[in-house]
């Protein structure tokens, strides 16, 4: 006969051990890896194409790529003294002592390791540009808090947001789909990436001070709490612009505009990041944030294929 108190230890040890994979592969954030590659579906699809098995290929590389991302991001970190606790954010597995540092590294490598795994098949479909995309993405996903010159360190962050999880991401996903490319492809993959620098942005300003002690040049740091706030307000209006630009340009795709209905449900959003410096409330804006570059991606490429 089963031991009743031996089952429910064990269940709980599961159930902590899965809250800890949780907490360390952060799902509030893979809705940004996600937005990219439905938008470059959705914009091969308006065009008359779709190739089933590349849409999965690239959504589960985008995926595996950001749980790496951010579970080399709890390890470098925590290496470098920027998680303490002193911390704002969610709870980060290694500085909490939840994960041991070396299996957090093991931990990082093998995610990686199956995103190169899922990259193979485009890699073949798409040729040489999906093979940089790939070393690309993989290497920043590292370096962005890892080495002298991490991009997180130096205020390149932002750029690197930008353009990976716009146009490299949108543009990659439908070249996979179509073998083509286009400049207004690009534009568009523009909008996805700036609302991920938006959501980059409140997780700065939430730990600017934080990252200032740490040494951790973030353009919050640099330029301050007030550059932090206009660069989110900035973020979000020119991706919201860019459907309507679309539009203007092509004469085509009406419906994509609704994707720019967005601005109006940020405004609660927004009022918080410029009256609020709680930990607690700034995370939840960074939460809010997420969930918006989720709905504009959706809206989009339901708009985009009608």
């Amino acid at each position: 006969m089963l031991n009743p108190s031996k089952n429910q230890s064990k269940e709980d040890h599961t159930s902590s051990r899965f809250q800890i994979v949780m907490m360390a592969i952060r799902p509030k954030t893979l809705g940004a890896a996600i937005a990219p590659v439905l938008m470059g579906v959705a914009l091969a699809w308006g065009g008359g194409v779709f190739y089933l098995p590349a849409a999965l290929f690239c959504g589960l590389g985008a995926l595996l790529i950001q749980i790496g991302t951010n579970l080399a991001n709890d390890y470098f970190d925590f290496l470098k003294g920027a998680d303490n606790e002193k911390r704002l954010g969610p709870v980060r597995v290694t500085q909490a002592g939840l994960v041991t540092p070396a299996t957090m590294k093991w931990a990082f490598i093998s995610v990686f390791g199956l995103a190169v795994l899922a990259g193979l098949p485009l890699m073949l479909r798409g040729g040489w540009p999906i093979v940089v995309i790939g070393v690309l993405s993989v290497a920043s996903g590292v370096l962005y808090t890892s080495g002298p010159y991490a991009l997180a360190y130096t205020g390149l962050a932002d750029l690197f947001v930008l353009i990976f999880f716009g146009p490299v991401a949108v543009g990659g996903t439908y070249y996979l789909q179509t073998l083509t490319i286009s400049p207004l492809i690009l534009m568009m993959g523009f909008a996805p990436g700036l609302i991920a620098t938006g959501l980059l942005t409140v997780n700065n300003l939430r730990d600017i001070d934080n990252d200032r002690e740490a040494h951790k040049k973030t353009l919050a740091v640099r330029f301050g709490v007030t550059f932090a706030r206009l660069e989110y307000v900035l973020c979000l209006f020119l991706a919201c612009a860019l459907p309507v630009v679309a539009y203007l340009h092509t004469g085509k795709h009406p419906y994509a505009i609704g994707a720019s209905l967005i601005l109006f449900l940020a405004i609660p959003t927004v009022k918080v990041v410029f009256t609020s410096r709680e930990g607690a409330v700034l995370n939840r804006a960074l939460a809010r944030t997420g969930q918006l570059l989720l709905l504009f991606s959706i809206f989009f490429s339901i708009g985009w294929i009608l």
